[in-house]
């Protein structure tokens, strides 16, 4: 063999044996050690870290922790004792006692499970003084939730015990242990849990505890759980939550420049803690029950409403981009649009400009239903047939973030619906529909379904003249930035920067001599488009009008934009009315801290909807 060989060979040689080696301690070594620490003679005692803090975007605490108790038992370990004072002492009966001793039973005689969770710190403490009368039982320290303000519970959600059927199926978790279930606590629980430690005890054959098995070789402490800062801000979080109090509708305010959430607002909501120690069963299925209010029903996610003339401002962008139109192009308006011969088919307008042209900038503030329709019939028009114009429109709409789940970092939402030629094609099997048939869709009606986030992230990408961030709650992780990469990766929409500012410019006329100039700002250049949203029922067969939904969306400062959001107020009425004011609030209190708009504020804070809602409900069940 040639010296130039013999080293590779060398190497080669060395290096099996170090894989070999490896493989040894890791996989056959490591298995026969978990192999003994899983025998019927070494017991587990986990030791439970504290999960991980939660603040918001300026540091105020919004998740806190408190120590509560649970009683664990193992069914194989009891011997006889005195079961009525063992009720007296945790303050329970002993059908309970029975009922809880079956299901730790069913679930597994030799592993440990709860058998009474939360206790108060007092009767712990009576109940530790005789627990060595008790064998079977033990007492586990774990830590509780707690929330010093009562707000945002949509946004934090809340946890539960991990049931039997999720114990058998997890490596990780055991039944009674606690588990993210919404909010922030469902979607980042890897991070909050933190990692529990363990204890392994040698027992002998009569199950008398010998001590820590090898000197506790094998051991490990808990790892903490990470803090968490949200880009919520507590503080317009709370305000949007009061001036949404009496109403049902939700509120979504977003930083344009990196997606973070500033407010999610859901009403009527909840306190988050309620959902919190012993008495957390009964008031879950209170909450749960409420199918009039709804309040886990998070409407700033899960709520589908027609978007309304806020839809018209993407409509005119897509018209530039098509150039079906320019911010110069002009269309008369007689009272209303028509689209057929026959007399029913008008679309009437409110704009009140008669005869006269009417530009991109001027129809936007005056929110003309003529102009965008001509607009939307145009666009579908352009292309060879009715089902190549839609989808080509779609496909816009859907570079907003329309239509589709915009991939934010909470457990719960809805895709809306932008339609496509394949949803009228089977409505209209022969084909035969047209731009007049789905002419409601030109001026936010028609089939199209959003959700508030959805027309908060459009208004931010209106704000951003073309592109938006994936929006998020997530700020910090251990005081770090997140990292996550698709919440940093701006996301373009297929209209081109230039054609943006027409459509600012008519959402800054809104407010200057438009439909919002009652709730100016002064100092603050708002740009806005409020929208009225036609609510219909059906009852035996025939549609029933009820009162309009209130939409707002808005954003500001007009340059270097540092909010954008969209209000949707069920029942409110018209835009101005409602929402308007709400966005106008909001926007001053996050941006000058003040309250210039004193008697409007008083106003909304005592406009209660309640009554629209019984009225409401008595019409759909009469």
């Amino acid at each position: 063999m040639k010296k130039s060989q013999l080293f590779p060979i060398l190497v080669i040689l060395t290096s099996v044996i170090f894989i070999v080696r490896l493989y040894y301690l890791q996989v056959l070594v490591h298995d026969k050690t978990e192999t003994k620490l899983t025998g019927s003679s070494i017991k587990k005692i986990y030791t439970y870290p504290p999960r991980g803090f939660v603040y918001d975007r300026n540091g105020k605490l919004l998740i806190a922790n408190e120590h509560t108790y649970d009683v664990k038992i193992v069914p194989n370990e009891v011997k006889p004792f005195d079961t009525l004072e063992f009720c007296r002492l945790l303050k329970i009966d002993k059908d309970y006692f029975y009922k809880k001793y079956e299901r730790a039973m069913n679930y597994s005689p030799w592993l440990p499970s709860v058998f009474l969770n939360q206790l108060s710190k007092e009767d712990y403490a009576f109940f530790q003084e005789k627990i060595h009368k008790f064998k079977g039982f033990s007492v586990q320290k774990k830590n509780m939730r707690s929330y010093p303000h009562q707000s945002a519970a949509n946004v934090l959600g809340y946890i539960n015990e991990v049931n039997e059927e999720l114990a058998k199926k997890s490596d990780y978790y055991e039944q009674g242990e606690l588990i993210g279930t919404t909010g922030i606590e469902k979607q980042y629980e890897k991070e909050l849990r933190g990692k529990k430690g363990v204890a392994y005890i040698q027992r002998n054959r009569l199950n008398k505890i010998l001590g820590p098995y090898k000197e506790g070789l094998y051991d490990t402490l808990p790892v903490a759980g990470k803090d968490l800062t949200l880009t919520i801000d507590l503080e317009l979080q709370q305000y949007g939550e009061q001036l949404m109090s009496g109403k049902r509708g939700g509120i979504v305010a977003i930083e344009p420049k990196t997606g973070e959430i500033l407010a999610l607002i859901t009403a009527p909501s909840y306190d988050p803690n309620l959902m919190v120690g012993r008495q957390k069963s009964k008031n879950s299925v209170r909450l749960f029950k409420d199918t009039i209010n709804q309040p886990m029903f998070d409407r700033g996610l899960m709520a589908a409403y027609a978007p309304g003339s806020p839809f018209k401002l993407v409509e005119g962008l897509i018209g530039m981009q098509e150039g079906v139109i320019n911010e110069y192009s002009s269309f008369y308006c007689y009272g209303g649009y028509r689209y057929g011969r026959h007399p029913k088919d008008f679309m009437g307008c409110h704009c009140g400009i008669y005869g006269s042209p009417i530009h991109l900038q001027t129809a936007i503030a005056k929110s003309c239903n003529s102009y965008f329709s001509n607009v939307f019939k145009r666009i579908i028009e352009k292309k060879k047939t009715a089902q190549e114009g839609v989808d080509n429109w779609a496909a816009h709409l859907r570079s907003f973030g329309l239509g589709q789940y915009l991939g934010y970092d909470l457990p719960t939402g809805r895709k809306g619906l932008i339609p496509t030629s394949s949803y009228y094609d089977r409505y209209y099997p022969r084909k035969s529909w047209r731009s007049s048939t789905i002419i409601s869709n030109a001026i936010g009606q028609g089939e199209i379904i959003t959700t508030p986030i959805q027309l908060a992230n459009l208004t931010a990408a209106i704000a951003n003249r073309g592109y938006f961030y994936t929006p998020h709650v997530i700020k910090k992780i251990n005081n770090r930035p997140h990292g996550i990469k698709k919440y940093t990766k701006k996301r373009n929409t297929t209209v081109a920067a230039k054609y943006f500012a027409p459509v600012i410019e008519g959402m800054h006329d809104v407010y200057k001599k438009g439909t919002a100039k009652h709730v100016q700002i002064k100092g603050l250049d708002i740009c806005g488009k409020t929208g009225t949203v036609q609510n219909y029922m059906r009852k035996n067969g025939k549609k029933v009008a009820l009162t309009d939904h209130s939409i707002f969306v808005a954003f500001a400062p007009k340059e270097d934009p540092k909010i954008a959001l969209a209000i949707f107020v069920e029942n409110g009425g018209y835009g101005s009315t409602i929402a308007a004011p709400i966005a106008s609030l909001m926007i001053e209190k996050y941006l000058l801290g003040t309250h210039s708009l004193g008697w409007w504020e008083e106003r909304i804070l005592k406009t209660s909807l309640e009554a629209e809602y019984k009225k409401q409900l008595i019409q759909e069940t009469n």
